[in-house]
């Protein structure tokens, strides 16, 4: 299938290149990334042996609509997405946190919390809750990123104690988490969802603070189906997830979760079938649109050739 495993481009003026997990990223004349969102699926910070078709459209695609949604709230380093699988913006100074922000008690939140621990980076949480409950106001449990290894919980106060982050910026930082969030709740909420927690990354260009990296996307955020949740809750049922949690749980059950000496099952067709139409249905339901199918020619010539043309359209 015509999938993005991997890009080894090399365009005009091109001054660096970083392979991530999951993008490839191409830094242009030390001014602009094009970043190129492959097709490559990460689960327990492993890389899988093969290509999901259509993931890296799916999520450059929601990204680019949940920026736009966004721009009147805060800039974004975006300059244009010439084609499906690729945004290029501008390049900007990153902030060595990532603002995370719950708004029900999931994931690693609850693991923290069934553990016994009553607060989360700083934030203090009541008793009496159960998974998955909505939290009486929405918490900000930023990470640090970690170069190498997973991200570490930070509170408030150990950011501006160790100086990562300025106050002054960091306020500004808490102010744009909410108010992203209260919009992308909003925007789920007409989609029939519910945005349980999602992370924001943030840089400064000119000065100026800038929303950057991939918002409200399934990998970078958690869904839950708005219909049927507080059945559900009441019932003590789990939670129907709009996520890429189907890849975890297909890998758990056949004794995979990124542990020494386990091995990834095998990717048949059907199952990298299935998980690309998972995909798509994501995008579907949180765009509220059909998806697109790109023309079937080799989608490597087509990334090429689309931002080889955007790049000559940029005044630099």
């Amino acid at each position: 299938m015509n999938a993005i495993k991997e890009t080894n481009f090399n365009f005009e003026n091109q001054t660096a290149f970083y392979r991530g997990k999951v993008r490839d990223v191409y830094t242009i004349a030390d001014t602009y990334l094009a970043m190129v969102a492959s097709d490559r699926i990460s689960a327990f910070d492993v890389v899988l042996p093969r290509p999901i078709p259509y993931k890296g459209q799916v999520l450059n695609q929601i990204a680019a609509k949940f920026l736009k949604a966004t721009s009147d709230i805060i800039p974004n380093w975006v300059v244009s997405v010439p084609d499906p699988s690729v945004t290029i913006g501008q390049m900007c100074e990153p902030f060595k946190v990532e603002m995370v922000i719950r708004g029900y008690l999931s994931g690693h939140a609850w693991r923290e919390y069934a553990a016994g621990k009553r607060e989360v980076c700083g934030e203090s949480l009541p008793e009496g809750l159960k998974e998955n409950d909505k939290l009486p106001e929405p918490i900000i449990t930023p990470t640090t990123k970690a170069a190498v290894g997973h991200d570490e919980d930070i509170s408030r106060a150990d950011i501006l104690k160790k100086g990562i982050v300025s106050e002054e910026d960091y306020v500004q930082l808490e102010k744009y988490t909410r108010a992203l969030f209260q919009r992308g709740t909003e925007i789920a909420a007409q989609r029939g969802l519910i945005l349980v927690d999602t992370k924001y990354e943030f840089g400064k260009k000119d000065g100026k603070i800038v929303l950057i990296d991939e918002i409200h996307t399934p990998d970078s955020s958690r869904y839950f189906y708005a219909d049927g949740y507080q059945e559900r809750q009441d019932k003590g049922e789990a939670q129907k997830q709009l996520s890429k949690e189907f890849v975890r749980k297909w890998l758990i059950d056949n004794g995979f979760q990124g542990k020494d000496g386990q091995v990834v099952p095998e990717m048949t067709d059907e199952i990298i079938a299935s998980i690309s139409e998972r995909y798509i249905e994501l995008y579907e339901h949180i765009v509220g649109e059909k998806f697109v199918y790109p023309d079937q020619e080799n989608v490597l010539e087509r990334v090429e050739r689309n931002v080889t043309k955007a790049l000559k359209e940029l005044n630099y």
